[in-house]
């Protein structure tokens, strides 16, 4: 029997009750592959488990890093593993639940990862993007990576910004050979894939969005910027939406629809990711995760 079962699946797939299903009938232990909800503080915002489910069922890597925490996969890949290796060896199975693919693939093995930054050079192309804008910047990156170039779209600050600071460094934001999805797990493993009709998730994404609003997300957003807020934490996503509506710049009906586009977009690159992954089992339940996981 595999010591670890990842489930994988676009937001709002129903991953997280499944992770569940398959702890209790197990006698598992989940693991969050879940970027966001490492950081505590905006619980309703990343989606955290509920107090119920976190009473029911164990969960490792869930509100562990305040929001002021600069984090990163290699960071939370050793964090992960660890707790990989806790559960397993007192004889339980580790499951893990998350929609990124990157973060899933550190829980289960270390990564080829960039080089770190460079002092110096990530601002100067900064500085490059913000004077030149953002095509002339992009054809410097088409000259120097076209790979990444083709994959990052011009006005993706962030990400040009990145490659061409790998670049100078000799490496790509999009490598020849795509290590991230090749299996070298460390223990007997199983990936399960849910695939669920898009049309379904985009209707769970609209109530959940709906839900959010309903249940405070306003509130917990106004308390959590008044502190300070990591560049990774920044990141979270619909952070900025809520954040604009705070300030008055949007309504709250606009900033429903904004988070709700951003997440159908997101779940849409999650599909995508899981593709990616190889010997990946799709089901479409957690019965079919359980009667693959005892045969």
């Amino acid at each position: 029997m595999a010591e670890v079962i990842a489930v994988f699946g676009p937001t709002a797939s129903g991953k997280s009750a499944a992770a569940i299903e398959l702890a209790r009938t197990l006698d598992g232990e989940i693991v969050s592959c879940d970027a966001m909800q490492l950081y505590r503080g905006l619980p309703i915002l990343t989606n955290q488990p509920s107090e119920a489910d976190l009473a029911q069922t164990p969960h490792h890597l869930v509100a562990v890093w305040p929001l002021s925490h600069e984090g990163s996969v290699a960071e939370f890949g050793e964090m992960a593993r660890a707790a990989v290796d806790d559960v397993v060896g007192r004889g339980r199975t580790a499951i893990l639940c998350g929609g990124g693919g990157l973060y899933l693939r550190a829980a289960l093995a270390p990564l080829e990862l960039p080089p770190p930054p460079t002092p110096g050079v990530r601002e100067r192309f900064a500085e490059l993007y913000d004077q030149r804008g953002a095509e002339a910047t992009h054809a410097l990156l088409a000259e120097r990576d076209p790979r990444a170039a083709a994959s990052v779209h011009p006005n993706d600050r962030r990400r040009v910004v990145r490659a061409l600071e790998l670049a100078e460094l000799g490496a790509s934001l999009v490598p020849a050979e795509d290590a991230l999805w090749q299996r070298h797990d460390l223990r007997r493993t199983l990936v399960f894939g849910l695939t669920v009709d898009p049309g379904a998730v985009n209707e769970r994404i609209a109530q959940r969005t709906r839900e959010m609003f309903e249940r405070g997300v306003e509130d917990e957003v106004r308390s959590a910027i008044r502190g300070p807020l990591s560049s990774t934490a920044g990141r979270i996503h619909g952070l900025q939406d809520v954040r604009a509506l705070l300030a008055g710049e949007i309504g709250r009906d606009e900033a429903i629809a904004r988070l709700d586009g951003r997440t159908r977009r997101y779940a849409k690159r999650q599909r995508v990711w899981m593709r990616r992954l190889p010997d990946l089992i799709a089901v479409g339940s957690s019965d079919e995760m359980l009667a693959r996981a005892a045969a």
